[in-house]
C-alpha cells in the first residue's frame, strides 16, 4: 500500500514543522481583515501559529504574526484566536 504524505507547515514563531492539523492559519483577507481560518481554505495571505496559548501569547507580545501578515491587528482578533485554540 502507498502511504500518503503528510502536509507539514511551518509555525512563524517556534519554527516547528508540523502536520496542519496541529496548526492555526491565520489570514488577512482581500479587503485586510484578519480572521481564523479552521478550514484552510480562505482567500488571502495566510500565516500558521501551533494551536498553543503559550504561542499566541509569544505571538501577540513579539509581534510577528502583525509582521508576517502585513497589517495591525486587534486584540479582538487575538480574543477570538484564543478562544479557538481552547475548544
Amino acid at each position: 500500500m502507498k502511504v500518503r504524505k503528510i502536509p507539514l507547515r511551518s509555525c512563524v514563531v517556534t519554527k516547528e514543522k508540523l502536520p496542519k492539523q496541529e496548526l492555526l492559519r491565520i489570514v488577512r483577507t482581500p479587503d485586510g481583515h484578519v480572521v481564523a481560518d479552521e478550514t484552510g481554505k480562505l482567500n488571502g495571505r495566510g500565516a500558521y501559529i501551533k494551536k498553543d496559548v503559550m504561542v499566541l501569547e509569544k505571538a501577540k507580545k513579539s509581534n510577528i504574526l502583525e509582521k508576517r501578515l502585513e497589517c495591525k491587528i486587534e486584540d479582538s482578533v487575538y480574543e477570538e484566536i484564543k478562544k479557538i485554540i481552547e475548544k
